[in-house]
């Protein structure tokens, strides 16, 4: 007989449609949700350590159950959410509305599905008979670049903990996934010489110029998709490069003196993404001195916009081992979209990637989770809470 399909419980649900129905866009505060977390955990004795951002209207969550408890295992999630605008939603993307068999809405998915659940199992993370602690690890500005988990992380090392793994929660299906790409993006900004247009020798026109330098990130894309070395089981087995947006000028007859553009690398965890942005740079330099002939001051210039490094852990690493385990699932899988898997990794920190619902769904109108799928993360978590041993 095939084995029962898991139920989803009641409070889960409803933790993860409260995290829902909060506006936690990352161009907003996410402190009620923070709060709100801080708040349950406070009711079971449980105190919560916040790190903020620059002018506090932001905080990551960091929570330990089990104080006294040998290392611990980290389950990590994002509080911020990607905004809806222009999306054709056929419900209202805070209604956490279920229907159909699926929980709808900003997040759902991505991923305040897996946190609810977390927070959910809390008594029995603190009851449970695993000899490791579970640390709740909750952070701010993961939609635009992992800034906050980075702050997090250091908060950590300062206060001395060294937990023993982290399982990340971003939506893979419940298939532990053991790699991703990472993603680099930056801004090039271009100063050329304004002139009327019938008096071209005398201008240096920065789209032209910014024109140059886009066709080296178009040839380097292309370079990568015919020579990459192919690390196979990537829906697109090679590195890419891609411009994203681009601007300048401001009128048919003015040679614009000004002009920007953004790009973006998403490396193999083979690659070196600080690499390609040196080819990129150091293309734009060599010509910078025939601009300056013209206008001394032309020339480029480069901002980082976000580094979230590629993520590689292994197949036999104990994390790895005990998320399939949990998971009730046999293999792996690898993903394209960047998580802070990377940057716990890069820390020390042993990571896999599992957690309730599709990427496919992550970013999109009626975006949802099924309750089948949360109920697989809640037995996972029910596991988690009774484990021996990681791996």
């Amino acid at each position: 007989m095939p084995a029962a399909s898991p139920t989803l419980s009641p409070r889960a649900l409803e933790l993860a449609q409260s995290l829902v129905r909060m506006n936690t866009i990352s161009d907003r505060s996410n402190l009620e949700l923070i709060h709100f977390i801080r708040d349950e955990l406070g009711r079971l004795g449980v105190t919560s350590r916040l790190t903020f951002n620059a002018d506090r209207t932001k905080a990551n969550l960091f929570a330990t159950l089990g104080e006294g408890k040998p290392a611990g295992v980290i389950l990590s999630g994002h509080t911020d959410t990607v905004p809806w605008d222009g999306q054709d939603w056929s419900v209202d993307p805070l209604s956490a509305v279920v229907r159909d068999g699926k929980l709808y809405g900003r997040g759902s998915a991505d991923m305040k599905g897996f946190i609810g659940l977390a927070l959910a199992h809390a008594p029995q993370f603190l009851a449970g008979d695993a000899p490791f602690a579970i640390h709740f690890a909750f952070s701010y500005d993961e939609e635009i670049g992992c800034f906050g988990v980075r702050e997090l992380i250091a908060d950590l090392r300062e206060a001395g903990v060294k937990p023993l793994a982290c399982i990340v929660g971003e939506p893979t299906s419940m298939v532990p996934a053991i790699a991703h790409k990472g993603v680099y993006r930056f801004r090039c900004c271009v100063r050329g010489k304004e002139a009327h247009s019938s008096l071209t020798p005398k201008s240096v026109n920065a789209i032209e110029m910014a024109a140059r330098v886009v066709g080296k990130v178009r040839d380097m894309a292309e370079g990568f998709e015919r020579e990459e070395p192919r690390y196979e089981g990537f829906d697109v087995p090679f590195s890419t490069a891609s411009v994203g947006q681009f601007h300048g000028g401001i009128a048919d007859n003015v040679v614009p003196r000004d002009a920007e553009f953004r790009y973006e690398f998403r490396d193999l965890p083979t690659a070196d993404a600080g690499a390609m942005q040196r080819q990129v740079v150091d293309y734009a330099r060599s010509l910078e001195p025939a601009m300056k002939q013209v206008a001394p001051d032309a020339g480029f210039r480069f901002e980082t916009i976000c580094e979230i490094p590629s993520f590689q852990g292994r197949a036999d690493d104990p994390v790895t081992r005990l998320a399939q385990r949990l998971a009730g699932e046999a293999g792996t899988t690898l993903v394209a979209f960047g998580t802070e898997a990377g940057i716990f990794s890069n820390a020390g920190i042993a990571s896999v990637v599992c957690g309730p619902g599709s990427i496919t769904q992550a970013h999109q109108p009626d975006e949802y989770v099924s309750l089948e799928q949360l109920a697989r993360c809640e037995a996972f978590m029910r596991g988690l809470a009774a484990a021996k041993a990681v791996g």
